[in-house]
């Protein structure tokens, strides 16, 4: 029985290690676009108009999140801002502010 226990976690052991090491066989361009898709996000802060009450956050957080590229929205009731982080490419800032201001809440992107 010690046996049969002590060769399967060898074995276990081993086919760990090979998924392990399987990345240090992967092309340099797969590890690069990882890479790349890393860098390639962006964050923008949109002041919001219009919000009074508990559920505007949540309104215009799903609106902004509807908009394809978006990646995370967070909604600061008592600023009156949202934090958007996107991908440029796919999104960009006048989609994501139209999108809360066609849900009711004005949004401009904020410099700086």
């Amino acid at each position: 029985m010690k046996r049969t226990i002590m060769i399967s976690a060898a074995v276990l052991g081993l086919a760990v290690a090979g998924v392990l090491s399987a990345g240090a066989f992967l092309p340099s361009t797969a590890l690069s676009a990882s890479a790349q898709a890393v860098t390639t996000q962006q964050r923008q802060i949109f002041a919001i108009e219009n919000m009074t009450c508990a559920l505007c956050p949540v309104t215009v957080k799903k609106a902004m999140e509807s908009v394809p590229g978006v990646k995370s929205v967070a909604v600061d009731f008592d600023a009156k801002t949202a934090t958007v982080t996107f991908d440029p490419s796919t999104a960009t800032i006048a989609a994501i502010a139209q999108a809360s201001t066609n849900a009711g809440y004005t949004a401009h992107a904020k410099k700086g």
